[in-house]
C-alpha cells in the first residue's frame, strides 16, 4: 500500500505529527511497535507552553482536571531542599492516557494506525521509501523517525550518535514507578543522588510518576539488579528514602529502560525526517522533553505539508527543517547538558544549590534556558 506519509514510532511527536498531518488532508500511516494504550519511561510532566497547542490539536485537557504544578522542590543528595515558584509551570499526565488518547484523535483525523507492528527496515529509490514491516510491505513518499531515544533502525541507518556512546560512561538507565503517596498536587520534586537524580510529580487518576535517571555504571556495580540500586544509592539521599519507605507502588516491577543518549542527533537520515527524541534529547532534569516533542512535530507538519503542496523540493524540506529545529532547540539541548554536569554530583550539586538559593531571580533565568514560549 503507498501513503504519502509513514511515521515510525507512536509516541508524541509521531501521534501528534498523524493528526496535524491527517487533518490536512494527506495520506498517513503510523507504525507502533506496542499496543496502545501502554506505560512507558516517562517523567509524565509537560510544560504549560504545549497547553494551546494540545488543545488545538482535540486533546481536552481543560474538561481532563489534570494537576496543574506550579512549585519546584530541588534536594541535594543529603535532602537539603531549595524551593522555587514554576512560572508558568506545567502539568501532570500519565503517558499512558495522554497516549492512548492521542491514537484515538489520530484515528478519528483518518490516519491509519499499525499497532504491534515493527518496521524491521527502510531504503528509498525514485523519490519513494520502502517499508518492510511486520504488517508487510508498504511505500511512501515520506518517512518520519519518531521511534524515541534508540531503535534498531538507527543502528540499521549507521547513525553517527550509535558509534559515540558505546562506551559505558555516556549510557545512562531510565526507571519509572506509578505510585500513592501523601504528595501535594501543584509540586514537582527532583532529588538527586550520586550519579543521578529522581524526579516525582502527581499525574492523573490520583497517582504520582517517580522516575530516576542513573548511570549504566552505576547499575553494573550494583550486579543489575534495580533494587539494590535503590537500596545503596536512591535511599542515601533522605527524602528518598522516606518516600520509598512510604509509598504504595502500583507496579509489580519497574519500567526500566537503558542505553540513554544525550548525544547530538542527525535531524535527517536518508531522507527520513526524525522528530521527537529521535531527533536529540533533552536531558530529563529540565523537564522539557514533552513539550519539544510536540512543538518539533508542529514544525515538521509545516515544512511536509509544504513540501507535498509542490513549494519546496525535497533538498529545500530538509535543509528548512533542519535549520527550524536546529534554531528552536539547540540551546536548550546545550543548556540541558551544562546543567546535567552540576547533578547528581555531591560536592558540586550542594555548591549549586546554595548559591541558587540566594539569587531566585537566576533560578528563574535558568529554567527559562531549558524552555521556549507557546506555540
Amino acid at each position: 500500500m503507498d501513503f504519502e506519509v509513514a511515521i515510525i514510532g507512536g509516541g508524541l511527536a509521531g501521534l501528534s505529527l498523524a493528526i496535524q498531518l491527517s487533518k490536512a488532508g494527506h495520506r498517513v500511516i503510523l507504525f507502533e511497535k506496542e499496543q496502545y494504550p501502554f506505560h512507558k519511561v516517562c517523567g509524565e510532566y509537560i510544560s504549560m507552553e504545549s497547553w494551546d497547542f494540545l488543545e488545538s490539536i482535540g486533546l481536552p485537557l481543560t474538561e481532563m482536571q489534570l494537576p496543574r504544578i506550579t512549585k519546584l522542590a530541588i534536594s541535594d543528595c543529603k535532602g537539603r531542599l531549595l524551593r522555587h515558584t514554576l512560572s508558568p509551570g506545567g502539568f501532570g499526565i500519565s503517558r499512558y492516557t495522554l497516549d492512548d488518547r492521542l491514537a484515538l484523535i489520530a484515528r478519528s483525523c483518518g490516519a491509519e494506525l499499525l499497532s504491534g507492528t515493527k518496521v524491521t527496515d527502510i531504503t528509498f529509490s525514485s523519490d519513494r521509501h520502502l517499508l518492510k514491516t511486520t504488517a508487510g510491505n508498504f511505500t511512501a513518499k515520506v518517512v518520519c523517525g519518531a521511534w524515541g531515544k534508540r531503535a534498531n533502525l538507527d543502528i540499521k541507518l549507521n547513525r553517527p550518535f550509535i558509534e559515540s556512546t558505546k562506551q559505558n560512561a555516556q549510557q545512562y538507565i531510565g526507571v519509572k514507578y506509578h505510585v500513592k503517596l501523601d504528595f501535594p498536587l501543584h509540586l514537582i520534586e527532583l532529588h538527586n543522588f550520586e550519579d543521578g537524580y529522581c524526579g516525582i510529580s502527581p499525574v492523573d487518576n490520583n497517582r504520582l510518576c517517580l522516575c530516576y535517571l542513573t548511570t549504566a555504571q552505576k547499575l553494573q556495580q550494583n550486579n543489575n539488579n534495580i533494587r539494590l540500586l535503590e537500596n545503596n544509592l536512591l535511599k542515601k539521599n533522605p527524602v528518598l528514602n522516606r518516600y520509598f519507605s512510604n509509598a504504595e507502588f502500583l507496579y509489580e516491577e519497574p519500567l526500566a529502560i537503558s542505553q540513554i543518549s544525550f548525544a547530538a542527533k542527525t535531524l535527517v537520515e536518508d531522507h527520513i525526517f526524525m522528530t521527537g527524541d529521535s531527533a536529540g534529547m533533552i536531558t530529563p532534569l529540565c523537564g522539557n522533553g514533552m513539550s519539544m516533542a510536540l512543538h518539533s512535530s508542529k514544525l515538521l507538519s509545516g515544512v511536509i505539508i509544504e513540501y507535498l503542496g509542490g513549494k519546496l523540493t525535497r533538498s529545500q524540506a530538509e535543509d528548512r527543517y533542519t535549520n527550524l529545529w536546529r534554531k528552536n532547540f539547540n540551546s536548550r539541548l546545550r543548556a540541558g547538558r551544562i546543567f546535567q554536569q552540576l547533578f547528581g554530583k555531591p560536592a558540586v550539586t550542594n555548591l549549586t544549590l546554595k548559591s541558587l538559593s540566594y539569587f531566585p531571580g537566576l533560578t528563574s533565568k535558568l529554567i527559562d534556558l531549558t524552555h521556549g514560549g507557546v506555540f
